[in-house]
């Protein structure tokens, strides 16, 4: 005869209860942190469609199979996705459930009398026992209470508790990861970001078709946008001679605040952001637009102006190209800006340093077919020259001109541009607010040492005393040994 365990349903309020407890166990936190982490890692290995929309074609150019399957898993928009949402969302919810409690509990014990007296001291840690009386007993529960021990009073004993300290930077640390989630959270649903690139002596007036990059939060739009104007008046960088390092970018710019008339020069560095209400201008990043004159071959000018080169290393090497669309045929320009020209034997043209010192545009023309109609976005900053062929090729100083079959070009001069960012971001602060409670919450948890210390006088006048240190904190053994040196007198 065979027996049979029936083993009971759970049904569908004990399934619940049981997924809420192990959502919100201390082990599934730290879990989801770490996936959360590692999820974030694709977003910095592929480029994003916020971001970088162009380099995101470019991947469908290369290889259009594998891009549609980083695009069928959200690659290309990681921190929206919904899989990476999931884990935040989650995370969230796994602190609230797994910190809130235990703040609750650790507040009613912090208010609760310390534990009774054991009734064997002598297995505890750092036992020690002498000959005395009752004034050496209140002499040590004084000398508790002056160490701020909390303090249960019973017959013949003293139970003492100290250390919660440690715990509450604990519980403290776990809080302020929320408060940072929260700050996150509120930035990306009712913040902006947004760059532009400023040439010197123009000016930027902050409206959405003005940003070279601009991106809102979920839940709002352009009315988010803060009206103010910067114009950059000068910009100044200074370098190591040394090592080539920058030292110092500052930017004298005249802003004109919402709904004033009259414009005020301030400055303008790297860490020294300008503020209108609540959107904050930084000093992010700068270079060279060398200014190009380009004529047919009747003379007339079909393009003037300064050109935007992006930087490609520490010594400002640029590269930027002019797009002539009209001139007839088309002309593009693939060039390189340098600023303290040389030559390599490897690498051709190179920079030597980040001030113009020896400025220097080199060049190659193209004519054809820019491909500007074609529908298909292009980045200003390259030409695409499948459909065009090359004509000539040559480099120029400031003032110089090169006279090819289909016109001139003269380079004119340069200035300096500087790149803004932007930003709107209302959860700000509480992140500031998080971080700083978490790195408090930690000392606090490092430092502090959870520890009780009981003292006990027999009827035949031993006096016994002894502790507990939990997680072995160190400093009970001193404790107990000052203790006891006081309660006898001892120097």
């Amino acid at each position: 005869m065979s027996s049979q365990v029936e083993v009971p349903e759970l049904g569908a309020g004990g399934l619940a209860r049981f997924a809420w407890r192990q959502l919100t166990s201390m082990r599934t936190a730290l879990i989801l942190l770490m996936l959360l982490g590692v999820a974030a890692i694709p977003g910095s290995l592929v480029p994003q469609r916020s971001q970088n929309p162009m380099a995101v074609r470019q991947y469908f150019i290369d290889d259009p199979q594998l891009a549609r399957w980083i695009d069928r898993f959200s690659g290309f928009e990681v921190y929206s996705s919904p899989w990476f949402s999931a884990i935040y969302i989650l995370l969230f919810i796994s602190l609230i459930g797994c910190v809130l409690p235990r703040s609750v509990e650790h507040f009613k014990a912090m208010r609760a009398v310390p534990p009774a007296t054991p009734k064997n001291l002598s297995r505890m840690e750092f036992f020690t026992s002498f000959d005395g009386d009752k004034s050496q007993f209140d002499k040590g529960a004084a000398w508790l209470k002056r160490k701020r021990f909390r303090i249960r009073y019973e017959v013949g004993a003293v139970s003492a508790e100290k250390g919660y300290l440690r715990e509450t930077g604990n519980l403290l640390f776990h809080l302020s990861l929320i408060l940072i989630l929260i700050g996150v959270s509120v930035g990306s649903l009712f913040g902006m970001r947004g760059e532009a690139i400023v040439n010197k002596g123009e000016r930027f007036i902050s409206v959405p078709t003005s940003y070279d990059t601009l991106s809102f939060g979920k839940l709002v739009d352009e009315d988010v946008i803060d009206p103010f104007i910067v114009e950059v008046e000068d910009f100044q960088a200074k370098y190591d001679p040394i090592t080539n390092a920058p030292r110092d970018y500052t930017a004298t710019v005249r802003v004109t605040n919402p709904g004033e008339e009259n414009s005020e020069v301030k400055t303008l560095k790297v860490n020294s952001p300008l503020t209108f209400g609540n959107t904050r201008v930084y000093l992010q990043a700068n270079g060279y637009a060398p200014i190009v004159t380009v004529r047919d071959t009747a003379g007339f000018v079909v393009f003037q102006g300064p050109v935007t080169f992006l930087p490609q290393d520490g010594n400002l090497k640029s590269i930027g190209s002019i797009k002539v669309p009209d001139a007839r045929p088309q002309l593009g320009f693939v060039a390189s800006f340098l600023p303290t020209y040389a030559r390599s034997a490897v690498d051709g043209g190179i920079s030597l340093f980040p001030e113009a010192l020896d400025p220097r545009l080199l060049f190659s023309i193209w004519e054809g077919d820019l491909g500007l109609d074609s529908g298909i976005p292009q980045s200003v900053y390259r030409i695409d020259t499948s459909e065009m062929s090359r004509i000539a090729l040559s480099s120029l100083k400031p003032g110089e001109t090169f006279n090819f079959s289909a016109g001139s070009i003269t380079f004119e001069t340069f200035v300096p541009w500087i790149n803004l960012q932007i930003v709107n971001d209302p959860g700000k602060e509480y992140a500031l607010y998080g971080a700083i409670a978490a790195i408090l919450g930690l000392l606090a948890s490092l430092f502090g040492r959870r520890r009780r210390i009981w003292i006990r006088i027999t009827p035949s006048g031993v006096v016994e005393v002894a502790g507990l240190a939990k997680n072995g904190a160190p400093g009970l053994e001193e404790e107990i040994a000052s203790l006891t040196a006081h309660m006898r007198d001892e120097k």
